[in-house]
């Protein structure tokens, strides 16, 4: 068993270094930053059998826990998924670094010129789940940021993110930038995150990434400020103006491309001008797929393939291939219940309609809220962000996709010749 207070003087330890690190980190150059992650992609290619073998203890350890294949097939470093994390550092490094930047320039009657610059966050705690790719993505984004990064993965892939975290070290230090800018808390105890959550005055925001039971634990432990989404129910609305061609391979895309991810489709609302004609297509059409469909009873009454929704299924996370049909009315009984049952992630309406493809967009509230396209496009490099860290549906200080933008803030910068004020 970790002593306690061990435990608890380690974390205020990392996190203290991690915040000197943050500064230390504020005034490097994006050519140094992109050195240093051209460095560990470098040393990702030439360390395979040294990462494979530290990822196989993790693997021989989930077998062993009866972890299911698809957990594990999320553990494993192979040499495909080892190209890619290459690749995203290489990604990374072609976007515009937006730390330094300075917009809204603006003069002012008395002669002062007050702008915005795009600063680094500071210190970000990021909290995730199995696949130990992120640490590598996370590090990467927040390092090109300028911000300090504490990574607490799953104790399933300790042994793959100790590694990762040397070569992200060994990279900082070669290049001349702080090695503490990047650390993984090296404990599989629990407790570990408690004492994390606590250290307030040296962590600026903490990012969780997995399941709902994983986000509501952070949300309601941390002193610190958190970026979340709880889950990601997705609702694509066929109005009565929808090209219906158009409406069923989107549908089929949203629900069965990958249906255990957060944009994946939960529900699909159809009016009633065209419930008739196309409730029986549509349903049949994803029943084919090995789609289960979950209606309203109207929905039933036009297609005897839709199994009766319960009350509880309406706004259901499924994460499988099951979503749920109701037959609305119009487009505000559409509103109506997404604002009751929908996250806030992604929302779509189908239409050749553009006053109501208008409407629609201010009427609901979700990160990303779409036209003629499908929910699997909530996704940083689909959006031209070119990587994220997680996708936010709150809305202090990012909604949508977490970007590099997202992981900097803007101050004031003014500019004087010498006024005082009166």
């Amino acid at each position: 068993m970790t002593d306690t207070k061990s435990l608890n003087e380690t974390i205020i330890t990392m996190a203290k270094a991690a915040q000197q690190a943050s500064v230390a980190m504020m005034p490097v150059s994006s050519k140094q930053k992109d050195g240093a992650l051209r460095r560990v992609a470098q040393l990702l290619d030439q360390n395979r059998p040294i990462i494979q073998s530290e990822n196989e203890k993790d693997l021989l350890a989930g077998r062993e826990k009866g972890l299911s294949k698809a957990m594990l097939d999320r553990l494993a470093l192979t040499d495909k998924v080892i190209d890619s994390m290459i690749q995203g550092l290489q990604e990374v490094i072609a976007l515009q670094d937006p730390v330094g930047s300075v917009d809204s320039l603006k003069l002012r009657p008395n002669g002062l010129q007050v702008g915005r610059m795009r600063v680094p966050l500071g210190v970000i705690a990021m909290i995730y789940e199995s696949r130990p790719n992120v640490t590598i993505d996370a590090a990467a984004l927040c390092l090109k940021t300028g911000n300090a990064v504490l990574l607490r993965g799953g104790s399933e892939a300790i042994h793959s993110n100790l590694v990762l975290a040397g070569i992200l070290q060994q990279a900082l230090q070669e290049t001349g930038l702080p090695t503490d800018a990047v650390q993984v808390i090296p404990v599989t105890d629990r407790q570990a995150v408690n004492f994390l959550l606590q250290q307030e005055e040296t962590i600026d925001l903490v990012i969780p990434r997995g399941g709902e039971g994983l986000i509501r634990f952070v949300s309601e432990t941390s002193r610190i400020p958190v970026l979340k989404h709880y889950k990601g129910v997705c609702h694509i609305f066929v109005d009565e103006y929808a090209d219906l061609d158009k409406a069923t391979p989107v549908i089929v895309n949203g629900k069965t491309s990958r249906p255990g991810v957060c944009n994946a489709l939960e529900g699909v609302l159809i009016h009633e001008a065209v419930a008739d004609k196309y409730v029986p297509e549509i349903v049949k059409t994803l029943t084919d797929k090995g789609v289960t469909v979950k209606g309203c009873q109207k929905t039933v009454e036009l297609c005897n393939l839709a199994e009766q929704a319960l009350e509880t299924d309406w706004g259901t996370e499924f994460l499988e291939l099951t979503l749920v049909c109701r037959v609305v009315k119009d487009m505000e009984e559409a509103c109506r219940y997404i604002h009751k049952h929908g996250s806030k992630h992604t929302e779509v309406i189908l239409t050749e309609n553009y006053s109501n493809a208008n409407a629609f967009i201010s009427h609901v509230d979700a990160s990303a809220v779409m036209v003629n396209a499908s929910t699997r496009f909530n996704d940083g490099g689909q959006l031209g962000l070119g990587a994220e860290i997680g996708i936010s549906t709150t809305k202090l200080h990012a909604y949508g996709p977490m970007g590099l933008e997202e992981l900097t803030a803007r101050k004031f910068v003014v500019y004087g010749n010498g006024q005082v004020r009166n």
